[in-house]
């Protein structure tokens, strides 16, 4: 594959820089208490791409490199002076000292790589982060069927899905002390209404999810967590097959009333017709 064709890839389908950033938004809410606790702590992002997570964290204060194998990605974190190297990244991440980082991130990644590579990946960032230490990895969400059967596939490189109980558990079973699944990117609009129909169902789940893990450490470090590890975000196939199926119940309950009026009328007319045969007979 030519140096440029992904980086020119990710410009036409995964969205601007600007949509990106707004985007990682989401995640301000977990490492900002974790940069209160270790002002002074480091991140890696591993597949960094065009660096839009770094610029977040740098935006925010936080010190971060990031690692790509293509140099056509790379172009863009050097336009924006970002601190980045050309190389494996879960090469590079077992070369760093244990509880030496505070944030390691992979930003769809993990579905480009075989499983075995992502467990190892877990493992070493498990033994590189500092005690609360953050994994934030994000993959597309194959329970969006529109992108577990089509969309996923558009990316050359992408070799296959990876359900969200599989990679919460593989953060769990390799020591992580909790994690969350976060829906992300869906429309905003669905998460309250009512009237789903099956275009919704098959295509609105949270087109991407991520799993952000956090390494064991003493209570009052976990403490400030809380509430974040505690809500629920994004939207689920269930969420939405719950609505839809709820909508069919009512729409069946009111033909179903509809078919009892009509019959009733129909009795009703034709025990008219029957009576006012009778009078007519009568004169």
């Amino acid at each position: 594959m030519s140096e440029n064709f992904y980086r020119s890839f990710e410009d036409k389908f995964r969205g601007s820089r600007e949509e990106i950033l707004e985007r990682y938004k989401i995640y301000l809410q977990f490492i900002l208490p974790l940069k209160e606790i270790y002002p002074d702590g480091e991140g890696l992002d591993i597949g960094c791409g065009r660096g839009e997570w770094l610029e977040l964290l740098k935006n925010n204060s936080i010190v971060a490199q990031g690692i790509d194998l293509d140099g056509g990605m790379l172009k863009a974190c050097k336009e924006n002076n970002l601190n980045t190297l050309k190389g494996d990244g879960f090469a590079h991440l077992k070369t760093l000292k244990d509880e030496s980082l505070t944030i390691i991130s992979a930003f769809h990644i993990v579905e480009h790589i075989p499983f075995e590579t992502l467990q190892s990946f877990v493992s070493e960032a498990h033994r590189v982060l500092k005690p609360g230490g953050l994994l934030i990895i994000e993959t597309p969400n194959p329970e969006n069927i529109k992108v577990g059967t089509e969309l996923f596939y558009l990316d050359p490189t992408h070799l296959k899905p990876i359900p969200s109980k599989l990679l919460s558990f593989t953060v769990d079973f390799y020591g992580f002390e909790r994690n969350k699944v976060l829906g992300l990117q869906e429309d905003k609009s669905l998460v309250n209404q009512e009237n789903i129909g099956l275009f919704h169902v098959l295509h609105k789940v949270s087109p991407d999810y991520s799993v952000v893990a956090q390494k064991k450490a003493d209570d009052e470090l976990l403490k400030p967590f809380e509430s974040i590890f505690s809500q629920n975000i994004g939207l689920p196939l269930t969420a939405l097959t719950n609505r839809f199926e709820g909508r069919l119940h009512i729409l069946e309950a009111k033909a179903e009333q509809a078919a009892v009026k009509a019959e009733q009328a129909a009795v009703k007319a034709e025990q008219a017709a029957v009576k006012a045969e009778q009078l007519h007979s009568v004169y």
